[in-house]
């Protein structure tokens, strides 16, 4: 028998009998540069209540924000290794497709045109979120199709501005949308009294009523939801590494709340737990981190840092924030939601 076809004889033996090993990942060149620099540049908003904000000493804090502190442990075994760039709608794509930026996180809505067009590629979904609209109280108004020849204040650039049209074109009312450039100038024109209502996501307009509004108990986010905004981080098409490591992350902190793995019990988890699926995420049993490039801890050290998923959601936007959003379809696919991990192994 000739050498090829020993080869292959033997290629399809190792497949039949499960023994032909994984191939090890390999550094692409974003990874690369991250650790050449010793931090990630993570591109989040310039400052959005419960997903990225600074605080009077420049402190960041928020959902996107502890994402991306989860993947700098993960990659680079410390949290605090990022550097958090504020950017607007109208700069975020640009920033990530030169290499300003490593990451987009920045409460960003996964769409067909985005994900086909700009050279990137998402990640996947860490918040499942929809459009509304915030009106006063006292305009007394009970849904969205009561807003008949209304002002309504809304961001350009962004995909609120087109769902906005779409929406009262389908109800066949007709609206006259006020637009600003700039995130902040939307909302403060609509407090202003400039608009009878503000438009963007809903969490969106949890924020900006708590945190812009002098009394938040004078306004009310109207019942209609008006589309769907998955939102979730980018990354630049063309870097596969790097992306399974961006997405994996995500994963690992839902996997770890699946299986009620806390920033206080990682520890003793890890060192006591029999459970095959717990070992492999924690890294106790298997190394599932040399198929990222990473070490065999690369997930413990997210959760160590920065908690589970519901641990994230629920200081930076739900009960144990300012914002109280409820999970809603952000809860865990076995109590009610849609949020779903592929398996870690």
């Amino acid at each position: 028998m000739t050498a090829p076809k020993i080869r292959h004889l033997s290629l399809l033996c190792a497949l039949a009998f499960g023994t032909l090993a994984a191939p090890l990942a390999h550094a692409g060149k974003t990874v690369d540069a991250i650790k050449q620099r010793g931090n990630i540049q993570c591109g989040v908003s310039s400052g959005v209540a419960g997903f990225s904000l600074p605080d009077n000493q420049g402190n960041w804090s928020g959902f996107d924000v502890d994402l991306c502190r989860a993947i700098a442990a993960a990659l680079l075994g410390d949290a605090n290794k990022v550097s958090f760039v504020p950017l607007n709608s109208q700069q975020r794509f640009s920033a990530i497709q030169s290499g300003e930026v490593d990451v987009l996180a920045r409460n960003t809505t996964w769409t067909l045109n985005r994900d086909a067009s700009l050279g990137l590629s998402f990640t996947g979904v860490t918040y499942y979120d929809g459009q509304g609209f915030l009106v006063p109280k006292k305009l007394k108004l009970t849904s969205a199709k009561q807003l008949k020849n209304a002002e309504i204040c809304v961001q350009s650039g962004t995909t609120n501005e087109k769902n906005l049209a779409d929406y009262f074109r389908s109800q066949n009312v007709k609206i006259k949308p006020v637009v600003f450039e700039g995130f902040e100038a939307s909302f403060k024109a609509f407090f202003s009294g400039r608009c009878q209502a503000y438009t963007t996501d809903i969490s969106g307009l949890a924020g900006v009523r708590n945190k812009e509004a002098k009394n938040p108990d004078d306004y009310m986010i109207l019942p209609e939801v008006i589309s769907k905004e998955p939102l979730g981080p980018a990354v630049r098409r063309g870097d596969d590494e790097w992306f399974a490591i961006v997405r994996w992350v995500a994963f690992a902190l839902i996997e770890a709340e699946e299986y009620g793995i806390t920033k206080a019990n990682v520890d003793a988890i890890k060192a006591e737990s029999k459970d095959p699926g717990i070992g492999r995420l924690l890294g106790s049993t298997e190394d599932t981190g040399k198929l990222l490039g990473l070490d065999r801890e690369w997930a413990y050290r997210s959760i160590k840092a920065v908690g589970n998923y519901g641990e994230i959601f629920a200081r930076n936007v739900g009960p144990d924030s300012v914002l109280k959003l409820p999970r809603g379809l952000n809860n865990l696919w076995n109590k009610g939601g849609i949020l779903y991990a592929p398996p870690v192994r």
